[in-house]
């Protein structure tokens, strides 16, 4: 029978703080221009915990520009996450944008465009 770990889910919740962490870290110490109202939605750590892909939304500004400022304060962030959690090893972070926002409209668009296009046929 195979050893059982002791906690399943430690990489969810090493991604889950990572993201609470990040969250607190971005607003209170990132002093990037380009960095404005962001918004990280969901991390994943690799199971070796050797790299974590930040998913992250703004309000307004460019995606791109944002990403770029966030990855270039990867180092930056990752050594404040060093002094906050308690592993042995904090992931490599690297940030990319979430687009499912993005997607959810088009998506309601193309719902009500067919809901209006059924109406007037009825």
């Amino acid at each position: 029978m195979p050893k059982k770990s002791s906690k399943p889910n430690r990489s969810y919740q090493i991604a889950d703080q990572i993201q609470r962490d990040l969250t607190e870290l971005v607003a209170r110490e990132l002093k990037d221009p380009r960095v404005g109202m962001v918004t990280l939605s969901a991390v994943e750590v690799t199971p070796d915990y050797a790299h974590a892909k930040v998913f992250f939304s703004i309000l307004v500004g460019d995606p791109q520009e944002t990403e770029d400022a966030l990855n270039q304060a990867a180092g930056f962030l990752r050594n404040h996450l060093f002094k906050r959690l308690h592993i042995h090893t904090v992931p490599t972070l690297h940030f990319q944008f979430d687009r499912t926002t993005e997607r959810a409209a088009d998506m309601n668009a193309l719902i009500a465009k067919a809901v209006s296009s059924r109406s007037k046929d009825d």
